[in-house]
Order: C-alpha cells, then structure tokens, then sequence
C-alpha cells in the first residue's frame, strides 16, 4: 500500500524522525531506507538491538502511530498516487481480483480505505499484524494469493521496496516494481518488470506477460 496506492511514505518518514528525535538517536538515510516494506514493530526492534536503547518495542510503535495519525489528518500533500484510482477501477472492470498485502497495521490501512473509498475494489485486505514474518519473507503474497483463491502464476505483486520486491520474488510471483518519484534506494533488479507510470500496467500491456 505505502509508496503503491497512496504518498503516505513521507507521512511515515517525518513519523519516524519524529521518533528519532525523541529517542535521541541519529537513523542515517541509508539505514531508514533499508527498512522499506518492513513491518512497524520490526522497525522498532531493530532500533532497539542498533542503538541499545532502553525502551520497548511497544512504545516506538505507540509513539509512531500518533505521530503518523496526526499527520495523516492535517498534512494536506497526503493522497492517493497519479493513476492508482484510475487503474483501480480498470482492474476492477476487468474483473481481476485486488487484495492490499501491505506491512502496515490494520488500523492504517482502514483509514487509507476510508478516506478515499477504495473498499468497493477489494477483496480482502492482509496487514503486517496477521503475519509471522515481516517481508523480505514471502508469506504476506503467499497469503494474498490464498485469499483470492488463486494459485501463484495467476498473480501479481505490485511493490515499490526492495523488501517487497524479494519476498514477491521469494513466493514466485510475478512482480511489477513501480518506480514513484518517492521511493529512494530501492534494489529492481529481482522485479519482472518496473514501470514509472501505472498506465504501464493497464490489461493490455500485461498481456505479453499472461497468456
């Protein structure tokens, strides 16, 4: 979902350094990077294994969530990205089936779907807190893919991490890495394909791709 259906990665960043600051430790950009697609709590017991810290994982969490809630309502660059509504409602039309496996918390990814009404689209919905493993672990697609009752070459994986990227690569999924204007330091060399604009990703274009 982050960085795939909405911009709400600079949400999550200014959230993070929020709690950077907090904590009193300094998370060099090539660190944030590298937990791109990562799950929340992972994040936080990261940082508490680097830098030693004295607190627990539980709190980084709480204290991110709030920073992220509030930006999430009163920062008003927040929206869904150029072209995600329009090849929504394509793939909609086309009757392919849309699950969010996104590393996010359910609460965030309801009120993603709340604010811009993306609940007629979907079929299911699979958060950071239903799994075992964060990704690069590959069990999030293993699951969207049982969700919609499909097998594995059916399927598609849109990502915009590296982290997500190996995992749809680990599950055997074909993966379309897009490439926004925000994600930074991101590793495609494991995509099937990368695009920069979604209407690359229309039914037409994939055709090559699914026989």
């Amino acid at each position: 979902m982050d960085g795939v259906i909405v911009d709400s990665e600079p949400l999550h960043r200014k959230a993070f350094h929020m709690v950077f600051e907090d904590l009193g430790i300094h998370v060099p950009k090539e660190m944030y990077y590298s937990f791109s697609g990562a799950a929340t709590r992972h994040i936080a017991e990261r940082l508490i294994d680097i830098f030693a810290l004295n607190t627990s994982p539980e709190s980084i969490m709480e204290a991110k969530r709030n920073y992220f809630r509030d930006l999430f309502y009163n920062d008003t660059e927040f929206d869904l990205l150029p072209g995600v509504r329009e090849l929504i409602s394509h793939y909609h039309e086309e009757g392919i089936k849309l699950v969010v496996a996104s590393s996010a918390t359910r609460n965030t990814i309801a009120m993603v779907f709340d604010r811009f009404g993306l609940d007629p689209y979907f079929t299911g919905r699979i958060s950071g807190a239903d799994l075992q493993a964060s990704k690069p672990n590959p069990e999030i697609f293993i699951r969207a893919a049982a969700l919609a009752d499909e097998p594995l070459e059916n399927c598609m994986v849109i990502e915009d991490a590296t982290n997500g990227i190996v995992a749809a690569h680990r599950a055997g999924i074909f993966c379309a890495a897009y490439k926004s204007p925000h994600t930074h330091m991101q590793d495609y060399t494991l995509a099937d394909l990368v695009v920069s604009d979604y209407r690359e990703l229309w039914v037409d274009h994939l055709n090559v791709y699914f026989r």
